[in-house]
């Protein structure tokens, strides 16, 4: 049996692979959980642990030039100190949630020729994060970084929550061609357990085996909760032609290539129609 720390005590990403593991594996994994919001964490003894999954940290935070700095704080010096003692204790693994936004796109396609450019202190924080981790590496201290694209799932937060919400409001919505890399949190927890099981090292780039259309999306939620949504293609000139980033981020492209995750199939256990059917159930 393998121990895992989870830091970050009532993060999302953290709790809903803390119930897969529950769930599915109970006989493989032992989950404990520590808040770093106070300093008790540094007398915690690493050295019980096998690997340290790092998903505390700032996100879904309006970013202002008050609380600008608090993103380095947190997800950059934070995750040094906590890296440090991982290594320093005998943690043989640390694997650290990064983010898409590490290279500053709102639309586009990544690659593996694509640069990190982060435009805003959340993705510069958490660039900064893993080049500070890297340094940190060692062959008796492995190194994973994740940096996925849109998470979503029962009850999270963030864009999805937005979307789902507006779609049970609305009778009307865009009919657009377009293709969002996202994620759903089970298949996410599944590939931080191939990660844990093969003891893997380097920076990974998970995704859904398909890309998401946004206007499917949204078909599929109106579907579950027996609403009619009549697709319309009549503003999709003018949706084309904002250049609102909010806009953008919901109905312009944004993908990983698909090179980029070659290991998906593996890990893609709930299929996208089952996901959304179970982040809407919950949400209900």
């Amino acid at each position: 049996m393998k121990r895992i720390l989870i830091t970050g005590k009532n993060s999302y990403i953290g709790n809903s692979f803390e119930r897969w593991v529950t769930e599915r594996y109970p006989e493989a994994f032992q989950i404990d959980k520590v808040s770093l919001r106070t300093d008790k964490w540094k007398s915690l003894d690493f050295s019980i642990y096998d690997v340290i999954l790092h998903v505390a940290g700032i996100a879904h935070v309006k970013e202002t030039k008050k609380n600008k700095a608090l993103y380095y704080k947190v997800n950059r010096d934070l995750t040094k100190e906590v890296a440090s003692k991982a290594k320093k204790e005998g943690t043989g693994q640390f694997i650290y949630l990064s983010s898409m936004s590490v290279f500053g796109l709102v639309e586009g396609e990544v690659n593996a020729n694509t640069i990190e450019n982060p435009v805003n202190a959340y993705g510069k924080s958490k660039l900064q994060s893993e080049k500070m981790l890297l340094q940190l590496k060692s062959n008796n201290f492995f190194v994973a970084i994740i940096r996925p694209p849109m998470i979503y799932g029962p009850n999270c937060v963030g864009n999805y929550s937005k979307l789902s919400k507006l779609v049970k409001k609305s009778f009307l919505f865009p009919d657009i061609k377009n293709e969002r890399s996202m994620i759903f949190v089970d298949n996410l927890s599944e590939f931080i357990i191939g990660l844990i099981d093969d003891k893997k090292e380097g920076i990974f780039h998970p995704q859904n085996i398909n890309y998401v259309n946004t206007s499917k999306m949204a078909e599929l939620i109106s579907d579950i909760h027996n609403r009619k949504l009549i697709k319309i293609k009549c503003v999709n000139f003018l949706i084309n032609s904002i250049k609102i980033n909010l806009v953008r981020k919901v109905f312009g492209d944004l993908k990983y290539s698909k090179k980029m995750s070659p290991e998906m199939q593996k890990y893609n256990v709930v299929s996208f129609e089952e996901s959304i059917r179970i982040a809407e159930q919950m949400e209900k």
